[in-house]
């Protein structure tokens, strides 16, 4: 038995060395312990569920924690947040990798093409179309992918129905369905019962129609992976729900808009197909677009039934949240790449084509073979000169990254709420001093009309 277990403590060391060691190949060995910190920086940046998911935590729920103006407004968007940036984030790779691709949608397969259908799935549509692969395969896969896609219409249904699980959470957990006492701005916390009630019927119904959109999505996209491929409508059904950005890059050179950044923009935003990380069923950016888009509209449905304050408050932050969200620091990686190429800074990161313009920074895998390269050109250590290059990718993509999280962060959160308190004032001057202007003028009309005179000294002297 003890022999057993250390053979087995052995077998488990050796793999963990033998990962180790892949892991080194592959990435190359990191020397200082702070390099090692900015290399995981930076691997996580090029994952974009990882990179999303931090940047929209440290972007979103942070400022707001720290500026949260009561125990129910920092409960409601805690809850909120963690729960949005799982479905963002998490919800399409899982739905799509685990639950589709190697269950439901296998299942759905021919005996025989499970396996080459299931493996094949994170290719391209071009690829599939380019393989050598016989035209009723290439068709199952189409489909098979575009009802995987069409399953996933879960993940803008949870985001949209999310505003109002918030507000039913809100109400069940607190008792409040009043964004003025959510946002303690109502000092006496008085609650309208008809109110109370509007905002639970309607956050059940919306739970409800997005629950069936959920179920409607995965059977649709079930009967199209199994029996689509037979049918010429269905594939381009799938064509167009997997690349709809090349259906309307198509279109505009019909009518003779054509552009190579437009269409890049289009292929990249407009993408519902999932990106190949690896084999694997990863997030697009196509996808994440959608699903904050999607969400955009449920937080205004959402907060029309807490309202006119809460409605204001989400269309001032949330659409420059989506954005950022969207787009990351990516707005603002071009400008600091062309900064930078200007300086002549990192220049074997840093590189203007035939044409002047900057390409893309290389990806964390490639800087090995780089530093080799510049080692030997050098005469310097491999590991020196990869060390510099971690750092240099670190602050190419991390100035960016700081700065987006200050300015969309901290100060958006302080505007919005400011903004906020300042509507609240406002209108509470403009009750009082429209019910002050009602008093004024029924005073001087009992002034001015002698009826009402007369009935006032009446009914005084009668007392």
């Amino acid at each position: 038995m003890i022999s057993q277990v250390s053979n087995k403590i052995i077998q488990n060391n050796n793999a963990n060395v033998n990962l180790k060691r892949n892991e080194d190949v592959t990435f190359g060995h990191v020397s200082s312990r702070s390099t090692k910190f900015l290399d995981s920086f930076v691997k996580s940046q090029e994952n974009l569920s990882s990179t999303r998911f931090i940047q929209g935590t440290l972007t979103n729920w942070f400022p707001k924690a720290v500026l949260s103006r009561s125990f129910v407004d920092f409960s409601e968007f805690t809850f909120l947040e963690l729960l949005e940036s799982g479905i963002f984030y998490f919800a399409a790779p899982f739905f799509g990798e685990h639950l589709f691709r190697n269950k439901l949608f296998k299942s759905a397969q021919p005996k025989e093409l499970k396996d080459t259908i299931t493996k094949n799935l994170p290719k391209s549509l071009e690829e599939i179309k380019n393989s050598n692969m016989d035209k009723v395969l290439k068709n199952r896969m189409i489909t098979s992918k575009g009802g995987v896609v069409l399953a996933c219409a879960a993940v803008p249904a949870l985001e949209y129905a999310l505003g109002f699980a918030k507000n039913l959470f809100t109400l069940k957990v607190f008792k409040v369905s009043n964004f003025d006492n959510v946002a303690n701005l109502n000092k006496d916390k008085t609650e309208d019962t008809a109110q109370q009630q509007r905002v639970e019927k309607h956050s059940k119904q919306v739970l409800a129609k997005m629950g069936a959109l959920i179920v409607g999505g995965v059977v649709g996209g079930l009967a199209l992976a199994k029996g689509g491929y037979k049918s010429g409508a269905a594939i381009k059904f799938s064509e167009a729900l997997l690349e709809p950005g090349e259906q309307i890059s198509k279109l505009l050179h019909k009518v003779g808009v054509k552009s190579d950044k437009t269409d890049k923009f289009l292929k990249e935003y407009m993408k519902l197909d999932f990106d190949n990380n690896n084999g694997k069923l990863a997030l697009s950016k196509g996808q994440l677009a959608l699903t904050c888009i999607t969400g955009l509209f449920g937080y205004s449905s959402a907060a029309k039934d807490r309202g006119k304050l809460d409605f204001l408050e989400v269309w001032t932050r949330v659409p420059l949240v989506v954005l950022y969200t969207i787009f990351g620091s990516a707005l603002l990686d071009g400008s600091f790449k062309k900064y930078l190429a200007n300086k002549g800074k990192y220049p074997e990161l840093i590189k203007r084509d035939a044409n002047g313009v900057i390409g893309a920074v290389p990806k964390r895998k490639e800087l090995p073979q780089i530093a080799e390269k510049l080692a030997k050109t050098k005469n310097t250590l491999k590991e020196v000169e990869l060390d510099n290059l971690i750092r240099q990718k670190a602050v190419i993509t991390g100035v960016p990254y700081l700065f987006s999280l200050i300015a969309m962060g901290f100060t958006l959160s302080a505007v919005s709420r400011i903004w906020t308190k300042y509507r609240y004032d406002h209108g509470m001057k403009s009750d009082v001093s429209a019910q002050q202007n009602r008093n004024q003028q029924t005073e001087n009309f009992i002034k001015i009309s002698p009826a009402f005179n007369g009935f006032h000294i009446s009914s005084a002297h009668n007392n």
